[in-house]
């Protein structure tokens, strides 16, 4: 295993593969490492570790091709592979706990009942992954409800609707801004910037 280089970053997008699940809340990950490639004019295309892998000078790219469950094999191999810290990984996913258009970026944590973020932090052994949460709740109420975890499977497969998405893509863009922060500022910086 390589040692860990510490300028080495990752922002790892988190989703599911296929035309089917493109346009869906739980593929906002995907649509921020999109974001972020098209603002650093590269395209993760290559197949590294089981993900879509694209390299800048400035930062990394991932959006891994297993299902949500099983990202953190991509996080893992991507990580022995390149040398990135689990500090230096910035996983980006939506979050049914947060209303829509809210970013939550912290830098270490339980994964919430994420599944994503759970297979991440059992293959990269450690809490200690910086993590951004992108809310995908219409409101509070829809939080609170999808805290009890009724209907959540289809609720998280399903596009916005019309009227959630330009709160959606502008939170995309936002995303993306907080993302490149990171990479230039770290957390503590950033989490001061763009939470609330």
């Amino acid at each position: 295993m390589e040692t860990h280089r510490e300028e080495a970053r990752l922002v790892l997008g988190l989703g599911n593969p296929g035309g089917r699940y493109a346009d869906t809340r739980h593929n906002l990950g995907f649509r921020v490492v999109d974001e972020l490639a098209q603002r650093l004019g590269v395209q993760p295309g290559l197949d590294v570790c089981g993900a879509l892998w694209a390299s800048n000078d400035r930062v990394d790219l991932a959006m891994p091709q297993t299902y949500m469950n099983r990202s953190g094999y991509s996080a893992r191999c991507l990580s022995e592979r390149n040398g990135y810290a689990p500090g230096n990984i910035l996983v980006v996913y939506d979050e049914v706990h947060l209303p829509l258009g809210r970013l939550r970026l912290r830098g270490k944590g339980s994964p919430g009942g994420h599944r994503g973020m759970e297979s991440v932090i059992e293959n990269l052994r450690t809490t200690a992954v910086p993590r951004l949460r992108l809310g995908i709740a219409p409101d509070e109420a829809a939080a609170a409800e999808a805290r009890r975890g009724e209907d959540l499977p289809d609720f998280v497969l399903a596009p916005f609707s019309a009227d959630e998405m330009g709160t959606a893509e502008r939170m995309v863009r936002r995303a993306a801004d907080c993302a490149l922060s990171w990479v230039d500022h770290g957390v503590d910086v950033t989490m001061n910037e763009y939470n609330g």
